[in-house]
């Protein structure tokens, strides 16, 4: 019977890489019958490489590597599970080039809830930013794992959206389990830690090179019932992940942008593509058929009775502001304010999250 020992030793074989791991597989059925096997035996095996060849049985200390492994996981806090463990997602296991062994950190299983990504921009505007953490905080609610791949801007946002609810989110990692990337998301990696999942198919040190991240991609898209964009340029790894979504018979939703944004060029493509079409959270559910558990709703809205607790003025002030930017300048004129009552009121509107400032001198009303 093939051990994870097994599984972790072959697939830390140097330059066998996952097409070699699994053409082996495939031929000796599995990776303790790979090991046993002869050189001879090997050889004939279609499509492997002589350096692969090379690689296997040049690795002698390959299996104290593996122990090692292991004893250092264990120390962290974390587990290896193989592809045929019974933890392994079942999603995963459905795609050409499953990783063989994922390491995991926090609630393993997690993995075999419903998921569903939401990935976008690292250089994300406000607008982007608030939209996925709401979207996140309402599919968590409905019991939703949400997953994405602990960058900057979208993928955080995501995980504090679910994470906000007191709901279940994985973070995907490009490196191995001990290296928190990016450094800024330090704290948000450490409550995924306690309260989500951290999975990775790199060992313990991996470094996070530029490479790994589209092969993260594939598992943030396999692990998913569905893939939200919510912002991304037009060639971005969000995108990448999408087309991945696709090819594995995935959904794939876009959340739409400002028209003069390069943030939503990518978005606004894939709608243009046959994506799903996102503006609230059950455009998802209904989708894919997720049933809603929640107890209380999930939209955003403000609390009974607290409108009358803003003074009239800024309720006028608001009733000319709408959810598209607009000019303070063209404001002022509209609302017959001085320029100083009127920065006034903002202050108080933006102090009770009704509205956003932005850039040039510009703000939008924060629809409810």
């Amino acid at each position: 019977m093939t051990s994870i020992l097994d599984w972790i030793n072959l697939s830390l074989v140097p330059g066998l890489g996952l097409g070699g791991f699994w053409r082996l597989v495939k031929h000796f059925h599995s990776p303790a019958e790979v090991l046993r096997a002869s050189e001879k035996e090997v050889l004939h095996v279609k499509g492997i490489k002589d350096r692969q060849i090379a690689g296997l049985f040049s690795a002698i200390d390959i299996r104290s590597r593996a122990e090692q492994e292991l004893e250092r996981l264990s120390v962290l806090g974390g587990v290896a599970v193989s592809f045929a463990d019974e933890a392994y997602p079942p999603l995963l296991q459905q795609l050409v080039d499953p990783p063989p062994v994922l390491y995991l950190l926090g609630q393993s299983e997690l993995l075999r809830t419903p998921c569903v990504a939401v990935v976008g921009s690292r250089a994300a505007t406000s607008y982007g930013r608030r939209t996925a953490f709401n979207l996140s905080r309402s599919l968590a609610a409905m019991s939703v794992t949400v997953v994405s791949g602990l960058a900057l801007g979208i993928d955080a946002e995501s995980h504090s959206g679910a994470l906000a609810c007191g709901g279940n989110t994985v973070a995907v990692l490009g490196c191995g389990l001990d290296v928190v990337y990016p450094q800024q998301n330090k704290s948000l990696y450490a409550q995924i830690a306690e309260r989500g999942a951290l999975v990775t198919e790199y060992p313990l040190g991996t470094r996070p090179e530029g490479f790994r991240f589209p092969a993260r991609n594939r598992i943030i898209a396999g692990l998913s019932q569905g893939v939200i964009v919510v912002e991304a340029a037009r060639r971005s790894g969000s995108l990448i992940t999408a087309q991945m979504a696709l090819d594995y018979g995935r959904e794939v939703f876009a959340v739409p942008g400002q028209v003069d944004s390069c943030k939503s060029e990518g978005t606004h493509w894939l709608l243009q593509q046959g994506a799903k079409l996102v503006q609230r959270v059950e455009d998802i559910v209904v989708e894919l058929d997720v049933p809603d558990t929640t107890t209380q709703t999930t939209t955003k809205a403000l609390p009974q009775g607290s409108m009358k607790d803003i003074e009239p003025d800024a309720l006028i002030l608001l009733s000319y502001i709408e959810p598209y930017p607009l000019v303070r300048d063209v404001l002022l004129e509209k609302s017959g304010f001085t320029p100083a009552r009127l920065s006034e009121l903002l202050l108080l509107l933006e102090l009770d999250g009704l509205i956003e400032m932005l850039p040039g001198d510009k703000l939008r009303k924060i629809d409810s």
